[in-house]
């Protein structure tokens, strides 16, 4: 999508997309015509397809999905596939030899622009809807939380970015700067602040899972604090979310007794799910023809073991995949053999080899260690739902519990807040996993998240917001100054006064 064409996608925002990717029971189909922005929006009903169109960007995935991108550039995960040409953005990114055209950049930027733009679109009409007053309020904090989301991934993504908060007309497409990203960051907090006191509590999953509430919002805004290394403000929003440690919050936030239990599709919006991306097997869009139609998972089918064949009863029932992010050996070497994440996150292909169990095809990268988190399932296989590899119904997280529990330890540890509060979180997240109380310092809290969240698409981030990056990732081509950020992508800079970030 070209900056240009932000009049397509605030047309398409009104009515074209009305599929939604959250709970099917809350957000589903609801016209395939296009109805003209003037007549639309007329009613509650109408206003609450626009807020469904908002958050069908979430779950918009391809093969340059988000998480594999992320885990890529990481020093835990290789890019991998069919070899060092198999999508060539994943690669140069993995490598760190990505330009402004060939990198996810565009594919991250279009996503992004769409959710502001469609966001933009729906809050410049709510005030106009005749509709019931707390129904409007809650729409406006969601609308509004959304696009602090999807602005938070565009800052971190690019740093320097065009700040709109209102549609723009045609006569301004070529003419809109760039802000400074300490603006950008202003405006995620103030929607972020103004819409928290309208958000539900909570919400009843198998009816409206995947809507954001307060809980999810905060969670969001200490997040937001934490990359800005306001570490007092970040601290006091995840005390709110997180509740006393190892017990249930006043959001219902709990930590799940059982790590793997995170990984089982079926067991969606549970207590340690906070903002969490919803697919469905049932829209029965996603083919070939029609990647970007698809409301399933693909990141199943691209992490797999490559041309996997199970050859004993007991073997897992692994659907051949793609062989995409193969895991580091060094990661694999981080987890204690105590550690109950190890076996939950690590499908250790070597060893099925070496006990006849399975056999695989080697893929480029290939380290025998692939993500059990999300690889596909011939137990989990859609069916009747376009091409199956592209419509997997396995969610992924945003945030969760744990995720919180170790930002706010780390933010204490920082802030210089409560140290027996910040042992607490962390212990409570080692205990789950088996293991044994450490100090809960800076170094270890960081240690933590990368065996807590291995695979998620959390690295990168926090290599890059607490300064290791160029020291971690240095071996693999990064370039301290240039790449803690994307390039803007090429076709955004034609025609238009945006400038290219630095060194690019």
């Amino acid at each position: 999508m070209k900056f240009k064409n932000i009049k397509k996608i605030a047309i398409l925002s009104t009515g074209l997309f009305l599929m939604a990717s959250c709970s099917e029971e809350f957000l589903t189909p609801k016209t395939n015509g296009t109805i003209l922005e003037s007549d639309y929006y007329s009613s509650e009903v109408e206003a609450f397809s626009g807020l469904t169109a908002v958050y069908d960007v979430l779950g918009w995935e391809n093969l340059l999905g988000r998480i594999v991108g992320l885990n890529s550039a990481s020093d835990d995960f290789y890019a991998g596939g069919g070899g060092s040409g198999d999508i060539s953005e994943i690669q140069r990114w993995d490598n760190y030899t990505l330009n402004s055209t060939n990198s996810p950049s565009a594919e991250y930027w279009k996503k992004g622009y769409s959710g502001v733009f469609r966001a933009n679109k729906l809050l410049t009409k709510l005030p106009d809807v005749p509709m019931n007053d707390d129904v409007k309020a809650r729409f406006t904090a969601e609308t509004k939380a959304l696009r602090a989301y999807f602005y938070f991934d565009l800052v971190r993504f690019f740093k320097n970015i065009p700040l709109i908060t209102v549609p723009v007309v045609q006569a301004d497409y070529y003419t809109i700067p760039q802000a400074t990203p300490e603006a950008v960051y202003a405006q995620i907090e103030a929607d972020l602040i103004a819409a928290i006191p309208d958000l539900p509590m909570t919400v009843n999953g198998a009816t409206e899972g995947g809507r954001l509430t307060q809980g999810a919002a905060k969670a969001l805004l200490g997040k937001v604090y934490l990359f800005q290394n306001k570490y007092t403000d970040a601290a006091a929003q995840f005390a709110e979310v997180n509740g006393t440690p190892g017990a249930t919050s006043q959001y219902g936030y709990k930590l799940l007794d059982s790590f793997a239990d995170l990984w089982n599709i079926t067991n969606r919006f549970n207590s340690e799910s906070i903002l969490e991306i919803v697919h469905t097997n049932k829209g029965n869009w996603g083919d070939w023809g029609n990647v970007a139609g698809s409301e399933g998972n693909i990141l199943n089918q691209m992490i797999g073991p490559r041309d996997y064949v199970a050859r004993t009863a007991d073997a897992p029932d692994y659907v051949s995949g793609y062989g995409f992010n193969p895991l580091s050996v060094d990661l694999y070497n981080a987890y204690s053999a105590s550690d109950l994440r190890r076996s939950a996150t690590v499908a250790d292909l070597t060893k099925l080899v070496t006990d006849g169990k399975a056999t695989y095809g080697a893929g480029y990268n290939d380290t025998g260690y692939f993500l059990e988190k999300f690889v596909g399932r011939l137990s989990d296989r859609p069916a009747g739902a376009g091409s199956p590899e592209l419509n997997w119904p396995q969610d992924t997280y945003e945030i969760r519990l744990a995720d919180t529990y170790l930002m706010e330890a780390e933010a204490i540890v920082k802030g210089g807040g409560n140290t027996a509060r910040a042992q607490a979180l962390l212990d409570a997240v080692r205990t789950r996993a088996g293991l044994t109380s450490i100090p809960a310092t800076d170094e270890n809290i960081f240690n933590e998240r990368r065996l807590e969240l291995a695979g998620e698409g959390q690295r990168w981030f926090d290599l890059i917001r607490t300064g290791r990056a160029a020291s971690v990732l240095s071996p693999f081509g990064f370039v301290a100054g240039k790449h803690e950020i994307l390039p803007i992508p090429q076709n955004e800079l034609s025609n238009t006064i945006l400038k290219q970030n630095p060194n690019y």
